[in-house]
C-alpha cells in the first residue's frame, strides 16, 4: 500500500514521532532538529549530488556530511569509459550537526574547508552553485589537481522523490529524504591539466537530501540516473533495504519532470563480484533493467563500532520501463549507478 502525503506539516510531533508517513513528489514536511528525540549521536544529515556527462561517459559527485560521530566531505571523478576514478575526502570526528546542513534543501549555503579539499553548495532560487577544489589529487589523466565552478538549474515544475519512514524496532528514528533527478547542468572543471566544458545537452544532474534519526545497523540498495532520452529529461529513483517501507517506496521514474510511482523493486547481481551484470526487477512488471558496470568505486571504512562498506557501481542501463500511462520507455546504455552499502553507526 503506497501512501501519498498530500498536506504540509511539521516531520515530528512533540514526541519525536513522524506526523506522517509516506511518499510525496514535493517537500511538503518541514524538518526541525528541535523536535527530535533521540541522542545527536544518531542523527544523520548529508547533501549529496551527482554529474552524468553522456557524451564523453564521465560522472562526478559531491558529498557534505553530518553523522553525529563522524563527518565525511568528498569530491569524486569518474571514468566510465576507461572504468577508474580518483578522489579527494576528508574526515571529521564528533560534528555533531555543526556543519550546518540545511533544514529546507531549496535553502541555505553549506561548506566545507580541510587540508586536502574544498567544499561549497549554495542555493538561490531555482538554480545550486557548486564549488570544489582539490589541489593534491592526482588526476589519471596526467597532472594534479581538481576545481570547478557547476550551476545546476531546477526545471521550477519539476517533481521529486520525498520519503518519509520510520523503523519498526524504534518509531522515534527516520528516514526523510528528497531525491532530485535531471538538473540542468552547466559549468567548467579542470582535472590535473585538461579542462572540461559542460552542457545541458548532454550533461544532467541529481540530488540526494538526506536527514534523520537512524538505528545503528543498515543496508540499503540504491539505483539513479538523470539525462536526456531523445531530448527529453528522464531519470529514475530507486532503493529500498532499511526502515518500515511498509507505508511507501521510494521507487519513481522521471520523464519531463513528471514522477510516475513504482511499487517495490528488486536489485539482482553477484555479491562476489559486483562487476558482473545486475539485473533490477520490479513487482508489477513495469520495469526491467539490466545493468553493465563499468567500475566499483569500493571504500571501506573501519573504526571498530564504526564500520561502513561500499560498493557504489557505475555503468549503463538497457531495458524497458512504464509510465503510469501506460507508455514504454526503452533504455540503450544509459549511464547511471547502483549502490549496495552496508552500515554500523
Amino acid at each position: 500500500m503506497q501512501h501519498r502525503i498530500e498536506n504540509p506539516s511539521p516531520l515530528l510531533n512533540k514526541e519525536g514521532l513522524l506526523n506522517q508517513e509516506g511518499y510525496a513528489t514535493d517537500l511538503l514536511l518541514s524538518y526541525n532538529k528541535r523536535n527530535i528525540k533521540a541522542s545527536p549521536l544518531r542523527i544523520k544529515e548529508w547533501d549529496y549530488y551527482y554529474i552524468l556527462d553522456s557524451e564523453r561517459d564521465f560522472a562526478l559527485t559531491f558529498t557534505i556530511s553530518d553523522l553525529g560521530y563522524l563527518g565525511l566531505s568528498a569530491v569524486a571523478w569518474i571514468d566510465l569509459a576507461a572504468g577508474r576514478f580518483c578522489q579527494a575526502d576528508e574526515l571529521s570526528l564528533f560534528p555533531l550537526g555543526k556543519t550546518g546542513l540545511n533544514p529546507d534543501s531549496r535553502k541555505g549555503d553549506v561548506f566545507f574547508r580541510g587540508k586536502k579539499l574544498s567544499l561549497s553548495f549554495s542555493c538561490q532560487g531555482n538554480k545550486r552553485f557548486l564549488r570544489a577544489g582539490a589541489p593534491d589529487l592526482e588526476a589519471p589523466t596526467g597532472g594534479q589537481g581538481f576545481t570547478c565552478e557547476l550551476e545546476l538549474e531546477e526545471e521550477p515544475e519539476a517533481e521529486s522523490m520525498v520519503i518519509a519512514t520510520s523503523w519498526k524496532e524504534n518509531r522515534r528514528a527516520f528516514y526523510y529524504n528528497q531525491k532530485i533527478n535531471c538538473f540542468k547542468v552547466s559549468g567548467r572543471a579542470v582535472l590535473g591539466d585538461r579542462e572540461y566544458l559542460f552542457s545541458p545537452q548532454t550533461c544532467s544532474g541529481g540530488l540526494d537530501w538526506g536527514r534523520g534519526v537512524w538505528t545503528y545497523k543498515n543496508r540499503w540498495f540504491w539505483s539513479s540516473a538523470s539525462g536526456n532520452l531523445k531530448g527529453v529529461p528522464f531519470g529514475f529513483n530507486l532503493g529500498y533495504g532499511f526502515s518500515d517501507r511498509s507505508p511507501a517506496s521510494e521507487n519513481m521514474i522521471f520523464y519531463n519532470y513528471k514522477a510516475h510511482k513504482l511499487e517495490d523493486v528488486t536489485f539482482y547481481y553477484n555479491a562476489g563480484n559486483y562487476l558482473e551484470p545486475w539485473e533490477i526487477r520490479d513487482n508489477q512488471g513495469r520495469l526491467s533493467l539490466d545493468f553493465q558496470p563499468s567500475l566499483d568505486r569500493f571504500s571501506k571504512t573501519d573504526f571498530c563500532i564504526l564500520k561502513s562498506v561500499q560498493h557504489q557501481v557505475f555503468g549503463h542501463f538497457s531495458g524497458s520501463l512504464f509510465l503510469d500511462t501506460g507508455e514504454e520507455i526503452r533504455l540503450q546504455r544509459f549511464p547511471g549507478f547502483t549502490e549496495d552499502v552496508l552500515n554500523w553507526w
